[in-house]
């Protein structure tokens, strides 16, 4: 009886440690399958966050360029002449942003040494003291909606630098988009004879100059985006917000001492006394005009690197030319400028190459999400 009562007692002891086994492995079966919802959810969670981030940045971008061009306009139409002050405020605004910079770390002098970093800010910072500058004699002798469109040029600019710079293909769209665009900025030189004229208060040889600066602005703002979207992949190597804030920083404050050099070597600081008696609106006026555009300007270059940096620089400058349609728009209701047959042409094939820059773009991300799947596919299997 004994030996009977410890063979049961063996048996009902195995049958606890196969229970036991069993429930062991079911629970980590569910653990198993726990963490791997998670880890699915993980990335649909980041990849919402980021579009959410992209969206703001796109906003942004809409935003603070279509309200600080036509601040910018309404300067020089109401009685400021300027270039240097227009230029002075593209960047004046960048304190604004810094206390944003205490909430964020930006660890790219663990890269670069400190030297090289205030050589490439202070690089950045001329050749945007030289793009603003340009675009400022655009803007004061064109009218505000032929200095718009040919600002869509920027996107033909671009697609060339980052072909060479940041290796993005030439595809049959882009290409497209390139001619048509090289078509649009054609046809508003041609019409410059229409544009020229004392009617409209502008002189043919100033509406040449502005024509040409605009052209060769939009030429530096491309090469600059290509170089800020380099920098971030290929020097720094660095995903932060501090990363962007200090490109965003750092570059206007060589800016705007740039502008202040200008400004007292040019002798323009002599009129500004009378600028502001003489402007038509009063002198609150002249001041908040500036203020809100150089506070709309900072708005728009957080969404322009933002997107360079959550992107591509040819992706933020396409974004950039979906307001371009919206200046001119309010260009004739609020400064009355003549939308002739030209210019709705023109406005179209600007359109048009911006529908293409899209399209590709579309199919480029259906690419990268067909081989993000094909790549977890590889990496299910392999657990």
């Amino acid at each position: 009886m004994d030996a009977t009562q410890d063979q049961l007692v063996q048996q009902s002891r195995g049958k606890e440690v196969v229970y036991d086994s069993r429930s062991n492995e079911d629970n980590s079966i569910t653990n198993h399958n726990n963490n791997k919802n998670k880890k699915l959810d993980l990335p649909k969670l980041k990849h919402l966050i980021k579009w959410l981030r992209i969206t703001t940045y796109i906003f942004f971008i809409l935003v603070g360029q279509t309200i600080a061009t036509l601040l910018g306009r309404l300067y020089f139409d109401k009685g400021g002449n300027s270039k240097w002050m227009a230029t002075f405020v593209q960047s004046a605004g960048f304190p604004i942003i810094i206390p944003f910079k205490f909430f964020s770390s930006s660890p790219t002098s663990l890269h670069l040494s400190l030297s090289k970093l205030i050589s490439i800010y202070f690089a950045f910072g001329l050749l945007s003291t030289g793009t603003n500058l340009m675009y400022s004699y655009g803007l004061v002798y064109l009218p505000v909606s032929t200095y718009s469109l040919l600002c869509a040029s920027q996107l033909a600019f671009n697609a060339v630098t980052s072909f060479f710079i940041n290796s993005k293909k030439l595809t049959g769209l882009v290409l497209n988009s390139v001619v048509i665009l090289t078509i649009s900025a054609c046809l508003l030189g041609i019409n410059a004879d229409d544009e020229g004229d004392a009617s409209n208060n502008i002189a043919k040889g100033k509406y040449i100059i502005g024509f040409l600066c605009t052209l060769g602005a939009s030429a530096m703002y491309s090469l600059m985006s290509s170089l800020v979207e380099y920098y971030f992949e290929k020097v720094i190597k660095e995903k932060s917000y501090g990363a962007v804030q200090s490109m965003q920083i750092y570059p206007a404050i060589v800016t705007t001492c740039a502008c202040v050099v200008g400004l007292f070597g040019s002798g323009e600081w002599r009129t500004l006394k009378e600028e502001i008696r003489d402007y038509k609106t009063g002198t609150v006026p002249y001041v908040m005009t500036l203020t809100f555009t150089a506070i709309t300007w900072q708005v728009f270059s957080i969404g322009y690197l933002g997107l360079i940096f959550e992107v591509s620089s040819l992706f933020s400058n396409v974004i950039g030319t979906v307001g371009l349609p919206l200046v001119p728009i309010f260009a004739v209701v609020f400064f009355h400028d003549k939308m002739n047959g030209v210019k709705v042409i023109s406005m179209v094939l600007a359109m048009w190459g911006f529908i293409s820059y899209i399209y590709q773009h579309y199919l480029d991300n259906i690419e990268a999400q067909k081989a993000r799947k094909h790549n977890g596919g590889e990496n299910l299997a392999l657990c």
